[in-house]
């Protein structure tokens, strides 16, 4: 199978015309189409509509997790249901195969990488915060845990390791990602892992355990 993936569209009207050629190659060149979130601006489903319309004439298969902008208006619900209407897998917390490949994903979280990894310890803020991403990494457990096949591809949007963040100002690090997620994907096994979010970062990395890690957020590739 060949995997084309991207992150970051940040899609608005305006942009239509400029994805649809970027895009133009995927179904001559790729089987499968992953975008690792950030599909929107805004997380307006009048963004989404146009979008879909776009990612659908491409006429491959689609799997995606949504980013933190698709979360700023409250309407993520309704972003997934209108992927999942035309076709588009959804991962969130959950898993998919398709001709022997499994896709495990969900959005991801921050909270800092390796001995920087924000603690749940202190003020109820700071344990709320932590919690949110020991949740995000327990959801793409229960995703990874649910493949059945020996090939396995991990969607986030966040990084999972430190390596492919670099580029970005080293102050917001802890804000790009977090190396839960790194802990899970070794403890499973994976081929590789697909993320976006940091837009300046590197392209390439390994998880610990020397999972490869590739950034594909689009502004970077």
């Amino acid at each position: 199978m060949r995997i084309a993936a991207t992150a970051d569209l940040h899609f608005t009207a305006q942009r239509y015309t400029a994805l649809r050629d970027e895009l133009s190659k995927v179904r001559d060149e790729a089987d499968l189409l992953i975008i690792a979130g950030d599909l929107t601006n805004y997380g307006q489903p009048s963004e989404m509509e146009p979008l879909i319309n776009a990612i659908i004439r491409l006429r491959v298969p689609v799997v995606t997790v949504l980013g933190n902008h698709d979360f700023e208006c409250g309407k993520e619900q309704e972003l997934m249901r209108m992927l999942t209407a035309e076709g588009i897998k959804v991962l969130d917390g959950s898993a998919y195969e398709r001709d022997g490949i499994g896709f495990a994903g969900t959005k991801g979280f921050v909270g800092g990488f390796g001995r920087g990894v924000l603690t749940a310890f202190g003020e109820p803020e700071i344990k709320t915060f932590v919690r949110a991403s020991v949740d995000e990494a327990m959801k793409l457990e229960r995703a990874m845990s649910q493949l059945r096949t020996n090939k396995r591809v991990v969607v986030l949007h966040y990084s999972p390791i430190a390596a492919t963040v670099q580029g970005e100002a080293p102050e917001i690090f802890p804000f790009l990602g977090t190396s839960r997620l790194a802990e899970v994907v070794d403890r499973h096994g994976a081929d590789f892992v697909v993320h976006g979010h940091a837009h300046h970062g590197t392209l390439e990395g390994k998880t610990v355990g020397g999972i490869p890690v590739h950034n594909v957020a689009i502004s970077a590739l």
